[in-house]
């Protein structure tokens, strides 16, 4: 059955962690399309969602889908145009976290690479036709055979965080497409063993990024931090990491 009108709105609420007159900011769940896929017609997007609350809303950028955080929703055109001039002029500071395979040590290590898409939906580094990419690196936590990274964009180009770090030889967790492995707690464990006749389930079940902290000035110049808690996979993850160190 269709959920009421009024069931999608409190839906929708519960996924805001800040709200004015001109700003919408959610913590996206994974799994969530930012915009309407013509690949899945029935999984309602972020956007969706936005304007069964708020019916002249506009997302002001995107996420990949699997990736969960913070995402930023204009009310009007006018806070739309506000917050797409500081994204054209670099203006808004964006913070991920992700959990990447290996120890590593980075201190705000640069990585300037260009990336071009593919028609395959996937992107490449191409220093002829690539679009100029620069993220910075910052090692949070080191585990046995994992890290926790954080990850400051200063462009935003597609998959540019999930490339990067690839070219690092720290590829995300569970991002297959760019070089990353499922975790399995029995890799990570010692003395774990499966019950017979069961087949073990990865500790998470898509790429381990998240959209931890959004920075940028409202339309009173008030500098605005929004930041959103890890959701629970990533949360559960990090706490067996940290456990079996």
């Amino acid at each position: 059955m269709e959920p009421s009108s009024k069931q999608k709105k409190q839906d929708f609420a519960q996924l805001i962690v800040f709200e004015n007159d001109d700003y919408i900011l959610v913590n996206k769940p994974p799994r969530f399309p930012t915009l309407h896929e013509r690949s899945d017609p029935d999984k309602q997007s972020i956007l969706e969602m936005a304007r069964d609350y708020c019916a002249d809303a506009q997302v002001c950028h995107r996420l990949d889908k699997e990736t969960s955080g913070i995402l930023a929703i204009a009310k009007n055109a006018e806070a739309y145009r506000h917050l797409s001039l500081q994204f054209e002029h670099r203006q808004v500071a964006k913070i991920y976290h992700a959990v990447v395979h290996g120890i590593h040590d980075f201190d705000y290590i640069s990585v300037n690479l260009p990336i071009l898409p593919l028609k395959t939906g996937l992107v490449k580094i191409d220093y002829q036709e690539g679009k100029e990419a620069q993220t910075f690196f910052k090692t949070l936590e080191a585990f046995k055979q994992h890290s926790l990274v954080e990850c400051r964009p200063l462009t935003g180009r597609m998959h540019q965080i999930r490339i990067h770090l690839s070219i690092l030889k720290a590829p995300i967790v569970g991002d297959k497409q760019y070089g990353g492995r499922d975790v399995f707690l029995s890799q990570i464990k010692r003395g774990f063993n499966l019950k017979k006749n069961t087949e073990e389930q990865p500790l998470i079940q898509r790429f381990a990024l998240h959209a931890q902290c959004l920075e940028f000035t409202l339309l009173d110049n008030t500098p605005l931090q929004a930041v959103a808690p890890y959701p629970k996979d990533i949360d559960a993850l990090l706490k067996q990491l940290r456990k079996n160190t």
